[in-house]
């Protein structure tokens, strides 16, 4: 684990969450949008959603059909049109703050454990790993986890294999070394430093 680590932390010197946001209610929102979706992406709809909208009160009185048109470039934009609405409504219950309160953030539609992760991590610092298709790929590849585990699977044997390391900074290292160097398709093996542990077929 000391080689992955040494490993990320020369070419990830200064991992940083690469979606934009000055609020965290930004943050949760902009994450529930990135499902399915590129990081580039979203940050080009929040640019133009929370320059309109730039508080959560203006959020829970926006038109539905002007949030649609708004995030409309980043696909399944009806469902997620009405999550951002309903989230804004709930953190009323909240005073209008994104609580460190796992149990209620899983409860906000269309916000399940990677997404809570995300932002539990970026805004409270918790040591947490949110799985997605990048850091899954990376553990399986480097023999952390199997092909058949499942993304809570995954994240337990990294907590267990990395017990203390920074886990919050280790979370954007993972996501960004699958995203720009231990790549689906065309992945830059030829320089890796971790080629010789790694697991990736073919």
């Amino acid at each position: 684990m000391k080689e992955i680590i040494d490993y990320l932390d020369e070419i990830i010197p200064n991992p940083k969450c690469e979606l934009n946001y000055n609020k965290d209610y930004e943050l949760l929102i902009a994450t529930m949008l990135s499902a399915q979706t590129t990081d580039k992406r979203v940050n080009e709809v929040t640019a133009i959603l929370f320059k309109k909208y730039d508080t959560l009160s203006k959020l829970r009185e926006a038109n539905l059909e002007d949030i649609i048109n708004i995030i409309k470039p980043i696909g399944t934009y009806n469902k997620k049109a009405k999550n951002i609405i309903e989230i804004a409504n709930k953190l009323k219950e909240k005073n209008d703050i994104v609580p460190n309160d796992r149990k209620f953030l899983e409860s906000l539609p269309g916000v399940g454990r990677k997404t809570t992760n995300v932002v539990l991590s970026n805004i409270y610092n918790v040591a947490c790993i949110a799985v997605d298709t990048h850091v899954h790929r990376v553990s399986i590849r480097l023999g952390i986890a199997n092909k058949n585990d499942d993304v809570n699977i995954t994240e337990k044997k990294l907590y267990k294999k990395f017990k203390g390391y920074d886990l919050c900074r280790l979370h954007h290292q993972l996501v960004l070394f699958g995203r720009y160097y231990c790549k689906a398709i065309n992945p830059k093996c030829e320089n890796c430093k971790l080629k010789n542990i790694c697991k990736k077929e073919g």
